[in-house]
């Protein structure tokens, strides 16, 4: 930076420790608070993809008819629980109308490169501390069992090959020769051969580890109290660990948003989106990339000691409650793609079972850049599912913009205050 400046960043997840590491590059004084553990919030146990292809916002077109099916049915990949609450019907509003293509085509665009610089920097990062995260970039395979869920990868391929992210349609014996842990009916797939995957907890602890190299304070165990507002300006933070000043603030706080904006005057409009995920034993095979089932939604990603299991979006309002009938759901897709014992239940996986609150916007873009009413305050939230692997693309685009420089891709996708 031209001029060194004091940053508080308040949340040590993927974002939070990206945007640390990106500004302390720039020569910023930062400060990282985090309520709890670094790390051990929605960074903790997700499936640990970095993958460009999957840089899409939640309500594409076409998606009224399918995510009304999933939205009645406690079982399906998305479901919402009916309760009245002003918040979620002002979300699903906004879900509605945002389903049109222009917009999806904007989101897209923009999603893809902060994906794409986000990859490089990772890969640069194993460079430099290698075996640290379990990176691996083996490609990913998007598998259907069915003609319309290969049509549906196929699309997706299509419209992210527009922006740089290369695929390839395989047929079945193609999908089977390049993955022969696949044992259930398959109708084909997509093939995107750029992917990567890691170990996400793993993979934030290693952004603190270079981001405290670096000079970076963290402070864990630290909740935010409440904000000092003047002039358009944020004066000051309360924490549980005193007063904090700094000459800028960055919320990076997920699905905690919304209650922690209004601590600044403002109303962001962010819904938890639960997802679980869970270990096994490898399989025999064990699958040797990740793979999307598309039908189940269902994420497989291979480790050398395990294999992880993550899926479903169940929107909810801080709601961390386990569904076992979803956990079995989730098991049960899996089971008909993979060689997964019966053995295998929602019992015997709870000592690995993990759920986490991806923090979803209605439109299904994050929420990035300075704030209407205080001219000092940049959010950084609202990732969906998106958040590891657009961590680094988003701590890039906050020192930009701290620095006054023009981004390298469009931004008013990623307005603020657009809500």
């Amino acid at each position: 930076m031209q001029s060194k400046k004091d940053v508080v960043i308040i949340g040590g997840g993927i974002i939070g420790m990206s945007c640390a590491v990106q500004l302390s590059r720039r020569g910023a004084n930062v400060v990282v608070i985090e309520k709890g553990k670094i790390g051990h919030g929605c960074s903790f146990g997700n499936a640990g993809w970095m993958t460009p292809c999957f840089a899409m916002p939640l309500p594409l077109p076409g998606m009224l008819l399918k995510s009304i099916r999933w939205l009645l049915n406690p079982d399906g990949p998305v479901y919402v629980k009916p309760v009245p609450s002003p918040l979620l019907l002002r979300w699903l509003l906004g879900f509605l109308l945002s389903m049109n293509r222009k917009q999806a085509d904007a989101a897209i665009e923009a999603l893809v490169e902060l994906s794409k610089v986000s990859l490089e920097e990772y890969r640069k990062l194993n460079e430099k501390y290698p075996d640290s995260f379990g990176y691996a970039q083996k490609g990913l395979l998007m598998v259907g069992q069915s003609t319309e869920g290969v049509r549906s990868a196929v699309e997706e391929m299509n419209w992210v090959s527009k922006y740089g992210v290369p695929g390839k349609e395989l047929s079945v014996s193609e999908i089977r020769a390049q993955e022969p842990s696949l044992t259930g009916p398959l109708a084909g797939g997509v093939y995107f051969p750029n992917e990567a995957h890691c170990e996400p907890l793993a993979m934030v602890q290693t952004l603190r580890k270079e981001a405290t190299s670096l000079g970076v304070k963290v402070i864990e165990d630290c909740s935010m109290l409440g904000a000092l507002l003047m002039g358009g300006r944020v004066q000051s933070i309360r924490t549980t660990h005193g007063p904090m000043t700094a000459e800028f603030y960055v919320l990076a706080t997920g699905s905690w948003s919304t209650q922690l904006s209004k601590n600044f005057k403002l109303n962001v409009p962010i819904l938890g989106g639960k997802g679980y995920s869970m270990q096994i034993d490898p399989l025999e095979p064990q699958p040797s990339h990740p793979i999307m089932l598309v039908e189940k939604k269902v994420a497989i990603t291979p480790h050398r000691d395990f294999l992880r299991i993550a899926g479903t979006l169940e929107l909810v309002n801080q709601d961390f409650s386990i569904s076992n009938r979803r956990v079995r759901a989730i098991l049960n897709g899996a089971r008909e793609f993979l060689p997964i014992a019966e053995s295998v239940t929602e019992s015997s996986v709870q000592p690995s079972l993990w759920r986490g609150l991806r923090p979803c916007t209605p439109d299904g873009v994050p929420m990035i850049g300075f704030c209407r009413n205080s001219k000092n305050l940049v959010l950084a939230c609202g990732h969906q599912m998106l958040g590891l692997q657009s961590g680094m693309g988003t701590g890039r685009l906050v020192g930009d913009l701290m620095e006054g420089k023009e981004p390298w891709l469009k931004t008013e996708v990623f307005n603020p205050n657009r809500f």
